[in-house]
């Protein structure tokens, strides 16, 4: 289209009428094609037209009914009735379906009709641009999602990269600990596989399982920060050096708190000296307050506490430390997990090679695989 040249269709049952409009539309230089009915109009009509004037009472289909057929092609092609004089109310009814506007006939004032046709063709080159700005803008957005769908990728590996290296060197850092102290050295292991014993035996999710073994993992990494050499010496502890041991969870919470992937580890490492009864601490929650997994971890801690060796005390047996988990059910420890624990201890083969630093980290490496 050039200008204001447009491709029209004419369609009116009135030989005359349809001949008379047409030689007008040609002489305003318009291309123009004519019908005598509606369904002449379905059959010829396509995306290349930009106006359609329509007559009202036509054989057949008449000009609503073909308005209607017309809406559902969806061609967004402006319709101009034909109305004969005194037929506002149709003029109305044309205009409440849809119809750009309409004409009475027999058409008298051509600068009028000229006018019309124009701002409908103005109607139709909005539509078609309108259309070409959402195409190209759809185009657009799905270069961009796809690019930004690369950057993601790239992103999330950078991220699992710098997990893995956080992780990595936290966990140097507590190997180190550990090796300086011979009463907690391989506590943290014991406690990481007796966690997952646990999460295994009372069926949590997957990605439960790889939260709350990382969470045992560094459960005690608030000890690298305060000097726990009191807990090499002979003979019970006094009130100030139980105070100090009893800061490690918050110090050791606030050293992940920055590491935006271990929110759920945080919370776990927090309150992972909490009792179901909330006389535990640092802050004294109970049983509804706590999760799942750190009541996990708060059972599987104490025991391998007390069966591990102390200066100023005996290790207890398996079946001892067990029996006192079951007395403290409910009160220190969550019964659940406490009952599970048990059950997990009696079908474990303490000589087997299940338990060891393999076995877990192949676990990690298998979880890792299913996260990717």
């Amino acid at each position: 289209m050039n200008g204001e040249l447009a491709k029209i269709l004419v369609a009116d049952d009135d030989d005359l009428v349809r001949t008379t409009v047409s030689k007008i539309l040609e002489m305003f230089g318009h291309t123009v094609t004519s019908v005598t009915d509606g369904e002449y109009v379905c059959e010829v009509l396509d995306d290349s037209y930009d106006v359609v004037l329509l007559d009202i009472n036509m054989p057949g289909m008449d000009g609503f009914e073909t308005i209607a057929a017309m809406a559902k092609l969806e061609l967004d092609i402006p319709v101009i009735f034909l109305t004969g004089a005194g037929s506002m109310d149709y003029a109305v009814k044309a205009i409440n379906l849809g119809a750009y506007d309409f004409l009475t006939k027999p058409i008298e004032d051509l600068d009028l009709f000229n006018v019309k046709i124009r701002r409908a063709i103005e109607k139709r080159m909005f539509i078609r641009r309108e259309r070409h700005y959402k195409k190209e803008l759809e185009k657009d957005i799905r270069l961009k999602a796809a690019e930004l769908e690369k950057t993601n990728v790239l992103l999330l590996k950078y991220s699992h990269s710098l997990e893995n290296a956080t992780v990595q060197l936290m966990t140097s850092l507590q190997n180190a600990m550990e090796e300086k102290d011979f009463y907690t050295a391989g506590h943290t292991m014991r406690v990481t596989e007796y966690a997952v014993l646990l999460g295994l035996a009372l069926e949590i999710p997957e990605a439960d399982l790889v939260i709350l073994r990382r969470a045992a993992q560094f459960h005690d990494i608030g000890k690298l920060v305060i000097d726990l050499s009191c807990i090499q010496k002979p003979g019970k502890l006094t009130e100030e050096e139980w105070g100090l041991i009893r800061k490690h969870p918050a110090v050791g919470a606030n050293i992940i708190k920055p590491l935006g992937f271990m929110e759920r580890e945080y919370f776990i490492i927090r309150h992972h000296h909490e009792r179901m009864d909330g006389k535990g601490y640092p802050d004294g929650l109970g049983s509804d307050e706590l999760d799942l997994l750190t009541k996990i971890l708060i059972v599987v801690d104490s025991y391998d506490a007390m069966t591990s060796k102390r200066n100023y005390r005996r290790n207890m047996s398996m079946e001892e430390a067990v029996a006192e988990l079951g007395s403290c059910a409910g009160s220190q420890f969550d019964r659940q997990c406490v009952d599970a624990f048990r059950k997990a201890l009696l079908n474990f083969d303490a000589t087997s090679d299940a338990f060891s630093q393999d076995y877990l980290d192949n676990f990690t490496i298998e979880q890792e695989n299913k996260e990717k």
